[in-house]
């Protein structure tokens, strides 16, 4: 994708020039590299903040129109406001058609609803990093890197010796270190419920179901017969009278 805008030369520096720069919608940056002095610039406040909403803006060779001539260059940083949707600066650099670059692309991942993790072990792929530091030269810049997730599994990754890269790209690593880039991983609860052992389930106690009589509610505790309290009742009262004849005598 092609990017194009222009920038003024900006004559008064310092903060409180800045301050005045955003206050009539422009914002402050500056251009640097190759063997040209930086030039400190200024641009369309809203034109930018939308441009940087894309995100090939980040990535791609742009193409800055200053003092009537075209310059390629890169973004290299924006500074923003904590809590406005304000542009502070932004800085850009010259590039040299002829030199690689080291720029951090993107990462799109795809295929991920179909790999073997996803589909027969209901796993997550996780998305470690979302971003890769690589070098090639302007012409061979890529918007984005693709990352096919088709073939993972429970318990693999994805390192960025086993990416797929474009042509004329190279990751840019440090030492020997091969950074994960996506791994699946089984949810804690699943894997748990997979472990219960049948054998604990087949040895389990199993409490005797009483079956409630025709009538009665299961559960209900059987009240006795009207004959068995009459017998009870009489036996007590036995009782009692034996107790006060016994005192008599």
């Amino acid at each position: 994708m092609q990017f194009e805008f222009t920038a003024f030369v900006r004559t008064q520096e310092g903060r409180g020039a800045s301050r005045r720069m955003r206050r009539t919608g422009k914002a402050p940056g500056i251009v640097y590299g190759g063997t040209v002095a930086p030039q400190p610039i200024e641009l369309d406040h809203n034109a930018l903040f939308h441009a940087l909403r894309n995100e090939a803006f980040h990535a791609s060779i742009l193409t800055m129109t200053i003092g009537g001539a075209a310059t390629k260059v890169l973004l290299r940083d924006v500074q923003m406001h904590p809590f406005k949707n304000e542009i502070l600066h932004v800085d850009f650099q010259r590039i040299d058609e002829n030199k690689k670059i080291h720029v951090k692309v993107p990462l799109h991942f795809s295929n991920g609803e179909n790999s073997p993790a996803v589909k027969e072990s209901g796993a997550i792929v996780s998305h470690v990093k979302t971003e890769l530091d690589i070098a090639c030269l302007p012409k061979d810049l890529p918007e984005f890197i693709e990352v096919d997730l088709s073939e993972l599994a429970v318990g693999q990754s994805i390192h960025v010796s086993g990416m797929k890269l474009p042509g004329g790209v190279s990751a840019v690593v440090r030492g020997k270190v091969d950074p994960v880039v996506a791994t699946a991983v089984v949810p804690r609860a699943q894997a748990e419920t997979e472990e219960v052992a049948p054998e604990a389930i087949e040895g389990a106690v199993v409490a005797p179901v009483v079956e409630a009589a025709p009538g009665e509610k299961a559960g209900e505790k059987k009240e006795p017969a009207k004959e068995d309290k009459k017998k009870e009742s009489g036996k007590d009262d036995k009782k009692k009278g034996s107790g006060k004849d016994d005192k008599k005598k």
